[in-house]
């Protein structure tokens, strides 16, 4: 699986950074509203809402937030009608960005993503520019002193399609639809992870350095920063010692 390994990496770094940033509650309660309000609020007939109730659990949110953010997306109470949109475009070096919003204005939010790419260097793209260059893939993480073999094992024989050790993690790729049957098949074997996702990894990657991915790591770091963007992806890679360079930097 060329390219994963070291995108997942800076995605799971860029995961983190967002979580410091104080906007994680805020895009957890908008995916299990929206999650609840598209396929119920039973975790065990939704997937989708069990992924994110687990996320949301996981990153210590109450009880009670989360269950009004279940009774708002099924209207047991009421609140904001979010609706899922994507936008796609280019960053410095050609690098690919698709992103993924939740929005109760979409003019709003199509201006304000339009600005930053213009303003940062990029450029925005009209549906469909981009986004055949990434394929949707379930994403399930073990940490690196994780038993490997073991998860190998389980995981190939629920349906996985590759397991990757990339050092820092262990990580296990499923096909999107078999997400839910390979986390609860490894969870019966034993093997707990920390995370598991929905996520978009791309087909082929663009490596940048130098002033093209200072310009790069600044336009995503603006688009993740919008209130309504819930994830944003990119086909770029960064070597490792250009990324120590980055961040010695900033």
């Amino acid at each position: 699986m060329s390219g994963h390994s070291k995108w997942s990496t800076i995605k799971f770094k860029k995961a983190l950074k967002d979580a410091k940033r104080g906007k994680i509650f805020t895009r957890l309660i908008r995916e299990i509203t929206v999650a609840a309000r598209a396929g119920g609020g039973d975790p065990g007939s939704n997937s989708r809402l069990r992924l994110a109730l687990d996320k949301a659990y996981g990153a210590n949110m109450t009880k009670d937030t989360i269950e009004r953010a279940v009774k708002r997306g099924t209207g047991e109470l009421e609140g904001v009608d979010y609706e899922e949109v994507t936008y796609e475009g280019y960053g410095p070096g050609g690098v690919a960005i698709l992103i993924e919003t939740m929005t109760d204005n979409k003019v709003r939010t199509v201006a304000e993503i339009r600005h930053i790419f213009s303003k940062r260097g990029g450029n925005m793209g009209t549906a469909g520019s981009v986004a055949y260059q990434f394929k949707k893939l379930g994403l399930i993480v073990f940490p690196a002193d994780a038993d490997e073999d073991k998860i190998l094992e389980a995981a190939l024989e629920a349906g996985a399609e590759d397991v990757v050790n990339e050092g820092e993690r262990i990580v296990v790729y499923t096909a999107a639809t078999d997400l839910h049957s390979v986390v609860l098949a490894l969870e019966a074997a034993g093997l707990k992870p920390e995370e598991s996702e929905l996520t978009m990894i791309p087909e082929n990657t663009i490596e940048v350095s130098g002033e093209e991915a200072e310009k790069l790591l600044r336009l995503i770091d603006f688009l993740e920063e919008n209130d309504d963007v819930q994830n944003v992806y990119a086909n770029y890679e960064i070597s490792e010692a250009e990324m120590a360079r980055l961040e010695a930097a900033s």
